[in-house]
């Protein structure tokens, strides 16, 4: 499924990943079913119809048809599995379904609560989890079950999530204002500088408070809310 149209401007894929492949095995079961009934058939056509040509003939159409049907089902199933993707960017998590009909479900990184992952002991030995998504929001994913590598994927979504918090506060350095000077300068006077990024007072005290819940929820230390508080406080 091609996901750059899916994707908001600046906005950036960290990692990909799909449902481990026992949830394609438990989505194929009517076809397993299928071709044990059609091996069932086969050895009981061999056994006990083999004098008789009509109940022989019978029971070889019967196969043929179970087999194609279970290697029919099999292939949808693979496809419906492999379109089934789950998307992490750098602002937000994407759930990708559907084969024909295209479904897409998303959950803002910001507006992520906690991530709770759950491993059973064969999830441990094979490599997959669920990872349960809290929200502040009524709507959007909330569960990915039988993940492939779901700690790896938590760990990234939440290091992703820290980085979008240091953005939206200020404490992460972002790009200077674009400085144009003056078309026509006077001769013999020095060019002004560009501004240091300034900011109004309302904006500064926003900003501080920001990074104030980041520094008492841990996410910044004190000596980092300290120097941007310094930098901040030299824009006004």
């Amino acid at each position: 499924m091609a996901l750059d149209k899916f994707l908001a401007t600046g906005e950036t894929p960290l990692r990909s990943e799909h449902q481990h492949w026992f949830v394609l095995i438990a989505n194929a079961a009517y076809a397993i079913v299928m071709w044990l009934i059609a091996v069932f058939l086969l050895v009981l056509s061999a056994t006990l119809f083999n004098g008789n040509d009509g109940i022989g003939r019978a029971l070889g159409w019967a196969v043929v048809a179970l087999v194609i049907l279970g290697l029919v089902w099999f292939a949808w199933q693979v496809l419906v599995w492999q379109n089934e993707q789950f998307v992490l960017t750098n602002r937000r998590v994407l759930r990708l379904a559907g084969v024909l009909n295209k479904s897409v479900m998303d959950s803002s990184l910001e507006k992520i609560n906690d991530a709770i992952l759950t491993e059973s002991v064969f999830g441990r030995i094979f490599g997959f989890g669920d990872l349960e998504i809290q929200t502040a929001s009524e709507s959007g994913i909330d569960r990915l079950r039988m993940l492939r590598d779901a700690p790896g994927f938590k760990r990234t979504m939440l290091d992703a999530k820290h980085e979008l918090e240091l953005e939206l506060s200020g404490a992460k350095p972002m790009p200077a204002p674009a400085y144009r000077a003056s078309a026509t300068p006077v001769e013999g006077t020095p060019a002004a500088s560009p501004a240091a990024g300034s900011m109004s007072a309302d904006d500064v005290t926003r900003t501080l408070a920001n990074l104030a819940d980041l520094r008492d929820r841990g996410a910044i230390s004190a000596e980092e809310y300290e120097a941007k508080k310094a930098d901040l406080l030299g824009r006004l």
